[in-house]
């Protein structure tokens, strides 16, 4: 696809194979255009490595975070599942949430938490609010650990944002998807993956290899869940469309 931006005549003009067109600069189609754009430039400028929540480092898109905490502060969780934990941000920021909700308590899992990562998440005045469990995400005794750690009844939400791979996250999505309760969701996060294999940072292998691709094969499976992106709590615009790095991530147990 080509893309020309001319604000003089305050027109986009798109290129797509063998068909032209022309877009009103300022209406929705042009603005949904350059934000998939924007998006993958963003990815490979690292611009959600810009971040932190709290005092610690959160490898977040700024519209993914805020579209979780609309979920979160419907669902109002008991625990957050989270694989994945990096510098902490993302735990962080989902018990600062907890914490203003009044309730529910973050699981972070990681097969290798850097101790001076640790040493700040244990450090954090957050920290009583997370549990952290140190091995890979899906072996059995991990998994069993996480379990134990969640009552009867409990409202489950869980985030997978570990290792990205096709396969990883498809033995993810079946570890974990029992631990979801009923009108709560398993995120596949990163599926931005398929869409930026062809940048400088990205891997041809990307465009299969990756969480959405995952996530599209494990729902063929499983009826009981379904692909549902939260609707907006507020929105006096036109669009309808999510700017996001998490396509076709949040699959929502329905039954």
């Amino acid at each position: 696809m080509r893309l020309i931006v001319d604000t003089a005549s305050r027109s986009l003009k798109v290129t797509d194979g063998d068909k032209d067109s022309s877009l009103d600069l300022y209406g929705k189609e042009a603005f949904e255009l350059i934000s998939d754009l924007w998006m993958k430039l963003s990815w490979q400028q690292k611009y959600s490595y810009t971040f932190t929540w709290f005092g610690r480092p959160i490898i977040q898109h700024p519209e993914d975070m805020v579209r979780m905490q609309e979920v979160i502060h419907q669902l109002k969780p008991d625990v957050i599942v989270e694989t994945g934990v990096a510098h902490g941000g993302s735990l962080i920021f989902n018990a600062s949430l907890l914490q203003n909700i009044g309730k529910g308590r973050v699981v972070g899992v990681d097969i290798e938490i850097r101790p001076h990562n640790r040493a700040a998440i244990e450090a954090h005045p957050l920290a009583p609010m997370i549990t952290l469990i140190e091995g890979d995400s899906v072996a059995p005794d991990i998994v069993g650990r996480v379990r134990a750690l969640i009552k009867p009844g409990d409202t489950v939400l869980v985030i997978l944002d570990s290792d990205h791979s096709r396969r990883h996250v498809r033995a993810e999505l079946e570890a974990y998807h029992p631990l979801v309760s009923v009108g709560s969701y398993i995120v596949a996060t990163d599926g931005i993956m398929r869409e930026v294999y062809d940048t400088p940072r990205g891997k041809p292998d990307w465009l299969t290899d990756n969480p959405a691709t995952a996530a599209r094969e494990f729902l063929a499976e499983h009826p009981d869940f379904e692909l549902s992106v939260p609707k907006w709590m507020f929105n006096e615009s036109d669009l309808d469309k999510v700017i996001t790095g998490h396509p076709d991530a949040w699959l929502k147990r329905v039954r």
